[in-house]
């Protein structure tokens, strides 16, 4: 066999152990009861774009595509959502301190404004998660809504 067959075999090898050590999924039962839907009156459109375009990443409950089950393209994804999760989890919003919240809102304000959210990485793939002008309208609109209520 050719050094180069054999190297090709190893690969091949190796990449079908890969498959057998999946991630954990990141999925629950709906809407958590410390999500922030149930933190703030949420206008149903904000909500259906923090769902659409936001939560697979920043919640508890991701929607998978098929090339999650291929690895190492899974291990990829579970990273990321890990590290959004870190970053801003709306399904463990209730649970943060008062001024936790308000920072994170803060942050919400200024990845939507700046448009760094959801990563490039990630709307290559979804091509309808880009945030758009009245996505940013509607979430900034509800932003200043319950700033005014909290004074």
């Amino acid at each position: 066999m050719k050094k180069a067959k054999k190297i090709g075999v190893f690969l091949l090898i190796i990449l079908a152990i890969m498959q057998l050590v999946q991630p954990e999924r990141n999925i629950s039962d709906g809407i958590a009861a410390t999500d922030i839907s149930n933190t703030y009156a949420l206008p149903e459109g904000v909500h259906q774009i923090f769902v659409k375009k936001c939560y697979d990443c920043h919640s508890n409950n991701t929607n998978y595509p098929w090339y999650a089950h291929v690895q190492p393209l899974g291990w990829w994804l579970a990273a990321h959502v890990h590290e959004g999760k870190e970053h801003f989890n709306f399904s463990t919003f209730k649970n943060l301190p008062p001024n936790k919240a308000a920072h994170q809102l803060e942050e919400l304000a200024e990845v939507i404004e700046e448009r760094s959210m959801p990563l490039k990485a990630y709307t290559l793939l979804h091509k309808d998660a880009g945030i758009t002008a009245e996505d940013e309208q509607a979430i900034k609109a509800w932003l200043a809504s319950i700033e005014v209520e909290s004074h």
